[in-house]
């Protein structure tokens, strides 16, 4: 990994599975930390590596390259003697110890600060759970759909009389994921400065419920219960919302005075500015369907590209895509989002870039790893022999 990297030289061994905890080491990873998967060979490793349906030869597919790009992976059976002695060895050079397992499992494995601390007093230990580690919830599994349920979000996600409908990614794992890892990057900060590592926790639901932010305080100190609205409308920014051109739809974003003062510009429709029906913020709201009927008659007289080419750079819109054309758009390939990563399976594997740049660079990419690809190489760091480890593989502890 380039010593440009800003996270050059930190280790972090990880367990993990799924989305949530491996989205948020990848970040590790990818601004130059040695992010290290301790994985179970009897149980193939990180479940993803066995989930379809497309696979890149064995414990190997296109789900698991999505999460766990830049990391090593070594096996270890940490419910041997053998495994957990060769785990507290690595843990003596490691930084951060980082797992997604169930709130009741980390104390078990000995993966917290109580059983680790005095191997490395140093030592970061982040638990990314369901529930979290210290509540009547603790042994619940959970997922991030789950979390859109209890929280609240299918009920704001989808049109208006139609059931609850959760966000079309799972942005509750992808959210605890990246607050995990900014929790990690400050709590290695105050490493720094004091010597002594903690544990760390976030959770699933507590993020979720963090997400309803302003909605969430306007239920709080005022009663309002913010419901779905037609076209994915803002709860109170007029117009903020979809609308229907000559060929499909556009999205538009009016937030301020400004912008809804240059979209009558642009439509010719000047004298909207002093009509009682939207003639400021306030009124605009009350009269949301109105308005709505009137811009589209609007809209649906040209396309979709027609109207971006005279709003963008005016005021927020963008084009309705789905995956394909999202993902084939031409500036996403420009600015270089989409990028070729061969596999040895694939040739024309391609992955998508981490958003992060550096002196104007995107951060490398390397392909994840292949189940227990670093073991030897990293229990021989840490003082075994060539026979120790053949014995260790050999019992089933690596």
């Amino acid at each position: 990994m380039s010593p440009a990297l800003p996270l050059a030289g930190i280790r972090v061994l990880t367990f993990e599975n799924f989305g949530a905890g491996p989205f948020g080491s990848m970040y590790l990873a990818d601004l130059g930390a040695e992010v290290i998967k301790i994985e179970n060979r009897e149980q193939g490793g990180d479940a993803t590596r066995g989930m379809g349906p497309y696979f890149l030869g064995p414990h190997d597919s296109h789900f698991f390259q999505t999460f766990n790009l830049n990391k090593k992976s070594v096996t270890l059976n940490l419910k041997l003697p053998e495994g957990q002695e060769a785990f507290r060895r690595v843990v003596r050079t490691a930084d951060v110890v980082m797992n997604n397992l169930r709130g009741d499992q980390p104390g078990k494995l000995g993966l917290d600060y109580a059983a680790l601390g005095g191997v490395n007093p140093r030592i970061l230990c982040a638990h990314l759970s369901a529930y979290g580690r210290d509540n009547e919830r603790r042994g619940w599994p959970g997922y991030d759909y789950l979390m859109q349920a209890e929280a609240g979000f299918l009920h704001l996600t989808g049109e208006p009389g139609t059931p609850p409908s959760r966000m079309g990614l799972s942005i509750i794992d992808y959210m605890t994921g990246i607050t995990t890892a900014v929790a990690i990057l400050s709590a290695l900060i105050g490493v720094m400065k004091s010597g002594r590592g903690r544990d760390i926790d976030v959770s699933l639901f507590d993020v979720a419920l963090h997400q309803l932010s302003y909605p969430g305080n306007w239920y709080l100190n005022e009663g309002l219960r913010t419901v779905r609205l037609p076209r994915s409308s803002h709860p109170s920014a007029v117009p903020v919302q979809l609308f229907r051109t000559r060929d499909g739809w556009i999205f538009v974003m009016c937030m301020t005075e400004k912008f809804w003062q240059a979209l009558l510009g642009v439509l010719g429709r000047e004298d909207l500015a002093t009509d009682p029906l939207c003639a400021d913020a306030r009124a605009r709201r009350a009269n949301r369907d109105q308005l709505t009927v009137v811009l589209d008659a609007e809209f649906e007289r040209e396309t979709t590209a027609h109207w971006l080419g005279r709003l963008q750079g005016l005021l927020p819109a963008a084009p309705v895509y789905d995956l394909p054309q999202a993902l084939d758009n031409p500036y996403a390939h420009a600015i270089g989002m989409v990028r070729s990563l061969p596999h040895p399976a694939r040739a024309d594997f391609r992955v998508l870039a981490n958003p992060i740049k550096l002196d104007g660079e995107r951060l490398p990419s390397r392909l994840a790893p292949g189940l227990g690809q670093h073991t030897d190489e990293l229990l021989r760091e840490v003082g075994y022999s060539e026979a120790e480890v053949a014995s260790l593989r050999e019992k089933g502890a690596a």
